[in-house]
C-alpha cells in the first residue's frame, strides 16, 4: 500500500514573510544563523512577530552541516523559554537543525515518560536546494558522519517561500543548491517508491530547474528566475519526501562528511556517474530505469525515440548544465589527493551502503559497486 502526504501549508511569492503577522501565539523560538542576522532578515522576522504581540527568543549558533553539539545547544536554549512557535529561518542546515532540535526534545521527553507538545513549526528557506521546508528529513553530523533522520513528525506545519530571502545568495551557492534540487527530483523519479503523484512533481521540478537555473546563476537579481527555482526546490522536496532518494545522496553524504564538501557540490560531482550506473547502458540495461531517464529527456524536449537515446541525451544535458554553472568535472578538481581518497573510499562505501537513502535506489549496489562509482567520479 502506497501513500502520498504533503503536510505543510505553503505561502509563496515575494513578500510572503508578511504571513508572520497573521500567526497566533505568545512566544517564538527562532532558529537561524549569522548570515540571516547580518542581512537583516532575522530582525525583519522579529519585527513582524512584534507587530502581533509575539515575543521572540533567537538561536543563531547554526553553522553548515550542524552537528550534535549545535543540536544540544539549541535544545538547551529552547527549554529556557515556553515557546508555542518555532521558526527556522535560513538554508537547509538551519531547517535541518530546527527539525533535529524538536525531534530530540520529543524523543528525550518520550523516553522519560513525559509529554512534549510540538510548537507550530514554520520554515522559511533562504536557499533553493534542499526543499527541507516540506520534508520529513534532517541530516545531522555525528562524530564526523552524516546521519539522516527521517520521521513525519518533524515536517514543518507551514512553509514560507519568500523569494526576496534568496536575493543575496552567491553564485556558487546558486549552483550547488540548484543541482541539489535537481538530484532530489531525479532520484525521486527513478526511486523504487516513486508513484504517479511523485513523478508529476519530479518532472515539473526538472523542467523548472533546466529552464531557470542558468538565468539565476548569471543574474541573481532576476526575480522571476528566483521564484521559479525556489518553487522547483520545494516541488522536488515534495517528491522525494514521499518517494525517498537513492545512492547519489548516500554517496554524497559520505563524501561530504569525509572531505568537508558542501552537500550540493558533493551531489553534483557524483550525479553523472550515478545516472550511468543506474541505467547500466553498457551491459544488461535496466530498461525501466533507462526509460524513466528518457522520459525526463522528453520533458526537456530532447530526442528520446528510444530509452538509450533519451538516457544519453539526458546525461549530456546534465553535463552541459553543470558546466554552465561552473561546476568542475571530477572530485579530484577539489584538490583532494588521490592517495588520501583511495584510503577513505572503502569506508565511504560502507557508510553509503548503510545510508537511509540506499534501499530505494532503482539498482541495488554492492560495496564494490559504490567503490567503483567513487573511483569513476574521482
Amino acid at each position: 500500500m502506497r501513500k502520498f502526504v504533503i503536510k505543510p501549508k505553503i505561502y509563496f511569492s515575494e513578500g510572503s514573510m508578511e504571513f508572520l503577522k497573521e500567526i497566533n501565539g505568545s512566544c517564538a523560538f527562532i532558529v537561524s544563523d549569522a548570515v540571516m542576522e547580518k542581512l537583516g532578515y532575522l530582525q525583519k522576522t522579529v519585527d513582524y512577530l512584534n507587530e502581533t504581540g509575539i515575543k521572540s527568543a533567537v538561536f543563531t549558533e547554526v553553522r553548515p552541516d550542524p552537528d550534535v553539539q549545535v543540536i544540544a545547544a539549541g535544545m538547551k536554549s529552547y527549554l529556557e523559554i515556553q515557546a508555542d512557535t518555532m521558526i527556522a529561518l535560513g538554508g537547509g542546515s538551519v531547517i535541518d537543525a530546527a527539525k533535529a532540535i524538536l525531534y530530540s526534545l520529543w524523543q528525550f521527553r518520550k523516553a522519560a515518560g513525559e509529554e512534549f507538545r510540538k510548537p507550530l513549526f514554520i520554515a522559511i528557506p533562504s536557499t533553493s536546494g534542499t526543499g527541507s521546508e516540506v520534508t520529513d528529513f534532517s541530516v545531522i553530523t555525528a562524530e564526523g558522519e552524516k546521519v539522516c533522520i527521517v520521521d513525519e513528525w518533524m515536517a514543518p506545519d507551514i512553509a514560507i517561500l519568500d523569494s526576496t530571502c534568496i536575493q543575496h545568495v552567491p553564485q556558487t551557492v546558486v549552483a550547488d543548491t540548484g543541482i541539489d534540487a535537481l538530484v532530489h527530483a531525479i532520484e525521486a523519479y527513478v526511486s523504487t517508491e516513486a508513484t504517479d503523484c511523485t513523478d508529476a512533481l519530479a518532472e515539473k521540478a526538472v523542467q523548472l530547474i533546466f529552464g531557470n537555473l542558468r538565468t539565476l546563476y548569471n543574474d541573481v537579481s532576476d526575480s522571476r528566475a528566483r521564484e521559479r527555482i525556489q518553487n522547483a526546490s520545494c516541488i522536488a522536496g515534495m517528491a522525494f519526501t514521499n518517494a525517498n532518494l537513492g545512492i547519489n545522496h548516500s554517496l554524497a553524504h559520505a563524501l561530504g562528511g569525509t572531505f568537508h564538501i558542501s552537500h550540493g557540490r558533493s551531489n553534483a560531482l557524483l550525479l553523472s556517474t550515478v545516472i550511468e550506473y543506474n541505467a547500466n547502458l553498457n551491459n544488461s540495461a535496466d530498461r525501466h530505469v533507462a526509460e524513466k531517464y528518457a522520459k525526463l529527456a522528453a520533458v526537456l524536449q530532447l530526442p528520446a525515440r528510444t530509452y538509450r537515446e533519451g538516457t544519453i541525451n539526458f546525461m549530456q544535458a546534465v553535463k552541459e548544465l553543470k558546466k554552465s554553472l561552473g561546476i568542475p568535472d571530477g572530485i579530484r578538481t577539489l584538490g583532494i589527493e588521490q592517495s588520501k581518497f583511495a584510503n577513505e573510499v572503502g569506508n565511504m562505501a560502507e557508510l553509503a551502503l548503510r545510508d537511509r537513502c540506499t534501499p530505494s535506489n532503482p539498482r541495488q549496489p554492492s560495496r564494490e559497486d559504490l567503490i567503483g562509482i567513487y573511483q569513476k567520479a574521482f
